[in-house]
């Protein structure tokens, strides 16, 4: 037995060899290139420390963020017909669903919960781009409704937060068939006299824009999201010419008129909170809960720490 071979040199190999790294510690901002640690990202709700760049947020870690004490209860959503149109291109639909699901944990692209933001009741709902980009199916209508009707149950406002690449293409025209529902789901909330707010994120295209987004009450677009119906390559392609810097973007519209603020998402809560409460005729937010006065001491009407004095 060659005792050096066999122990002493993979022992040296096995102290000096490079230890494998988890791939999702660190993530590289697309904007600036820096590599941010994934618990500094989190903290700072995957947005880069570095150039304020904007990233996805999966509508779980949203509401966490947003829902007082990170708690919240889903809305129960009815289901829909599974394959209506028996679609298939490269791959079967219900086998983009499956990876889609796997990928994401969600069973779709619309998460649609009721909470307190600040004690202000509301129910909201967030799309989620990852799954198959955020695209609206009949699930996705269905949860809109559900989020609407449960907002009109409980007298809350509805609050929105869009992120999609259109109407689900698998589905046909069942997808494109959202876009009515839901806008007549909003005048009934609008009918109920009950705020709608729109959080528009990057991105947020297609027939999503074309319907539900752009119906709030107050319009919220976060920095530098895309906000159109076909976007600006698409534009150029037609049109031939070359399109103003930033256009269809959040800042952008913000100057032509098309939405009401833009704002980062480290302040979206204090902005929401303050904009539902005004609409909703709640006195301002209580910021901090104070302690209860000492009770008064036996034989006197003043408080104890007074008698003593």
């Amino acid at each position: 037995m060659n005792w050096i071979s066999n122990y002493v040199r993979p022992k040296i190999d096995s102290l000096f060899s490079k230890r494998d790294t988890p791939d999702n510690l660190w993530t590289k901002c697309p904007e600036c290139g820096t590599m941010l640690f994934h618990r500094e990202l989190a903290d700072n709700l995957n947005v880069c420390t570095s150039c304020d760049h904007h990233m996805m947020i999966t509508p779980r870690d949203r509401f966490r963020a947003l829902f007082d004490g990170g708690v919240f209860v889903e809305v129960a959503v009815p289901a829909p017909i599974e394959d209506p149109l028996k679609f298939r291109d490269q791959k079967k639909y219900p086998e983009r669903m499956k990876a889609a699901q796997k990928k994401t944990g969600e069973k779709e692209a619309m998460l649609v919960v009721e909470g307190e933001m600040s004690r202000t009741p509301v129910v909201a709902a967030a799309q989620d781009f990852s799954f198959i980009g955020g695209s609206m199916s009949m699930y996705v209508g269905n949860a809109f409704i559900a989020g609407v009707e449960r907002a009109i149950e409980l007298g809350r406002p509805f609050v929105m937060f869009s992120a999609a690449g259109g109407a689900r293409m698998q589905e046909g025209i069942l997808s494109l068939m959202q876009m009515p529902r839901t806008t007549v789901a909003l005048q009934m909330l609008k009918e109920a006299g009950l705020p709608y707010i729109v959080v528009l994120t990057h991105p947020t295209t297609g027939g999503v824009t074309a319907s539900y987004a752009m119906l709030g009450d107050v319009q919220i677009a976060e920095p530098n999201a895309l906000i159109c119906f076909a976007g600006p390559r698409v534009i150029e392609q037609t049109i031939r010419e070359k399109l103003p810097e930033g256009f269809q973007r959040a800042e952008y519209l913000l100057d032509h008129g098309m939405l009401d603020r833009v704002t980062h998402r480290m302040k979206l809560k204090d902005e929401l909170v303050a904009i539902l409460r005004m609409l909703g005729n709640m006195p301002p937010v209580v910021v901090a809960d104070l302690p209860a006065p000492d009770a008064p001491a036996a034989g006197t009407d003043k408080p104890e720490v007074e008698a003593k004095k």
